[in-house]
């Protein structure tokens, strides 16, 4: 049989059905991840304070179908070439050659008593609310829609967490456990940024919880405000040294000595990120209209 044109070998062939594969399958290691999370597999595990068998993980697995047993091994082989569990002998006895699953670096970040986890954003990052609309890309590449999302919910994102109170909570949580870790970076290598500020307004900054980290590391920073939307801030209780604004970060930005934004930028077009710049520069003392590139 002759080889397809442009490809120049079997060996070549082969390479080009292995990448095909592997970018078709690709979506079962992320949501063989989801399920670890959901089993709480991570937790067994580190509560054993030792590798799990399959049978003892097995035993251990909180309500699942115990005929679907067999498929435990199958889930942990995946996640074991994921790199999110690895398996270990815990005999001594050569002629037994027992193993169990034991963590790896990775799913020490999965344990829900672990300061740093990332649970929280795995589950919202993989909620069906974010991956549905990826199946309508090419049906968007057609109409007018800004994003697919509006494609297959008939809203922006913004507007369904403002409907959906389960996604707007599972959101706010995601980005709050992502905000541990960067908070942690920063306030071990990036403290000179904020030596000498008296204030700080967190614009967009959720729930508060990378303005409440740098306000308790900061003594002499005397106030923090945190710009969000309504439904984000409703009900949140602020400190003597943090407060916060329910408002649109396009109309009006607090005053403060320093402006702080995570994770914003992606969420806009070009149009509306330079939008939201020039109003930051309405309150920043530290530059003049010259010395500004938004570029």
């Amino acid at each position: 049989m002759a080889l397809p044109n442009g490809i120049q070998s079997t060996q070549e062939l082969l390479d080009a059905h292995a990448h095909i594969w592997n970018h078709i399958f690709s979506f079962i290691n992320s949501m063989s991840l989801k399920c670890a999370i959901q089993l709480r597999i991570p937790d067994i595990i580190h509560k054993h304070q030792k590798p799990n068998t399959l049978s003892e993980l097995i035993d251990a697995l909180p309500n699942i179908n115990k005929s679907k047993s067999d498929c435990v091994e199958r889930l942990m082989r995946i996640l074991i070439h994921s790199k999110f569990f690895t398996k270990v002998k815990i005999s001594k006895d050569e002629n037994k050659n027992k193993e169990g699953y034991w963590l790896t670096p990775s799913s020490h970040l999965l344990i829900k008593d672990e300061p740093m986890n990332v649970t929280s954003f795995v589950l919202a990052m993989l909620d069906p609310v974010l991956t549905d609309p990826f199946h309508h890309i090419g049906e968007w590449f057609k109409n007018d829609d800004p994003t697919p999302f509006v494609t297959i919910h008939g809203r922006t994102f913004w507007e369904q967490t403002e409907q959906d109170l389960r996604l707007n909570r599972l959101f706010n949580e995601g980005l709050a456990n992502d905000t541990w870790f960067v908070a942690s970076v920063i306030l071990k290598d990036c403290r000179h940024v904020f030596e000498g500020l008296k204030s700080m307004v967190g614009v967009a900054g959720g729930t508060g919880t990378m303005a409440r980290a740098i306000t308790d590391a900061f003594p002499g920073l005397k106030y923090c405000s945190v710009l969000e939307r309504p439904n984000v801030v409703a009900g949140l209780d602020g400190t003597e040294k943090l407060t916060f604004i329910a408002g649109d970060i396009f109309e009006s930005i607090p005053p403060a000595d320093a402006i702080f934004m995570k994770w914003i930028f992606d969420s806009f077009h070009d149009e509306e990120c330079i939008k939201l710049l020039k109003e930051c520069e309405k309150q920043s003392p530290a530059k003049t209209k010259e010395e500004v590139d938004y570029s």
